[in-house]
């Protein structure tokens, strides 16, 4: 178990102590001394804000649970009383472990989710909503869709320490605060993380006019129906998952396979294409493809790529999960 600070800390990593008084009744701090160190306090949130909300996004996958965790970070860090002498760690373990909190709070959720689960599309570059200021700095090596769909098959506290280890370079120690574990455990803990992600794709993130040629292909070939021209982009074990949240229709299962795969996204395109318009947008870091009927985005396309290759098509249906893209 690792030792808490001086200062005490709840679960949260922060301190609950008052800044403004003392428990024996002593002075209180002088008006603008506490105004100081509260300004000092921002300047180091704002500074860190676009890794908090990163730590929290890859752990819970969802945009609005992150913004949750990013504001409740920032009120326990304008609590902490005692001098704070590595801001960014002590911050990223704040987020780390009200991430961990949420997640476990949504896990019965996810249980009860009707058809397949998928991370929240989080807009990024010019496709970013002018109040996430954050995603602009976003890559997808942090953020890709691929990584975040891996992410989701490891247990909270692996998610955590591989994004503290392998994203923003804390080491053992550090993380073993965090997560209030002991270094060779969390050693063990990353590297059973790192081996099963490994296991499940590549981590070479593809160029991204490289990945915009992909998704044009694959569009082109899917509008026109030109089976063999999708065939000629599919991975021989490619698969598609589609997120409908129960709300409108989707796939309940994967599909696999290249032939499957292009039977059912021809079949799309003959039902819906007439009142659909495909336009790209930059999503997770990288080039994707979002359909709009009616002035509405209804459909999301994510693809990952392994070798030039369309490994994985993911299918975003679900209203909830579109909200920013909207507009």
């Amino acid at each position: 178990m690792a030792n808490r600070s001086a200062g005490g800390q709840g679960d949260d990593g922060g301190s609950r102590a008052d800044d403004t008084s003392r428990a024996d009744g002593g002075s209180r701090t002088d008006d603008t001394e506490l105004t100081g160190v509260r300004t000092r306090r921002d300047s180091e949130f704002l500074k860190h804000r676009g890794m908090l909300f990163t730590i929290a996004y890859d752990v819970l996958g969802t945009v609005s649970d992150a913004e949750d965790v990013v504001q409740e970070t920032y009120l326990r860090w304008r609590e902490v009383a005692e001098r704070v002498e590595n801001p960014r760690a002590y911050l990223a373990r704040i987020a780390s472990r009200q991430a961990l909190n949420s997640l476990r709070s949504a896990s019965r959720r996810r249980e009860d989710y009707p058809g397949e689960w998928l991370p929240e599309p989080l807009p990024t570059g010019a496709a970013r909503l002018p109040a996430d200021p954050e995603a602009a700095v976003l890559t997808a090596s942090e953020v890709s869709t691929a990584m975040l769909v891996l992410l989701q098959t490891l247990s909270g506290p692996e998610r955590a320490a591989f994004i503290l280890h392998e994203v923003f370079g804390f080491g053992y120690p550090e993380i073993a605060a965090t997560l209030e574990m002991g270094v060779p455990a969390v050693r063990q803990t990353v590297h059973r993380a790192r081996t099963r992600l490994r296991s499940g794709t590549s981590r070479t993130v593809p160029d991204t006019a490289e990945h915009r040629a992909a998704v044009e292909r694959f569009l082109a070939a899917t509008m026109t129906g030109q089976v063999q021209s999708l065939l000629d982009v599919l991975a021989p074990d490619v698969v598609l998952v589609s997120d409908g949240g129960g709300k409108v229709s989707a796939a309940l299962r994967p599909v696999y396979g290249p032939e499957k795969v292009a039977r059912l996204m021809i079949g799309l395109a003959d039902k819906y294409g007439a009142g659909a318009v495909p336009e790209f947008v930059e999503l997770n870091g990288l080039p994707a493809v979002a359909f709009r009927e009616d002035g509405a985005v209804t459909t999301v396309f994510q693809l990952e790529l392994v070798d030039g290759r369309v490994q994985a098509v993911y299918a975003m249906r679900n209203p909830d999960k579109l909200v920013r893209l909207q507009g």
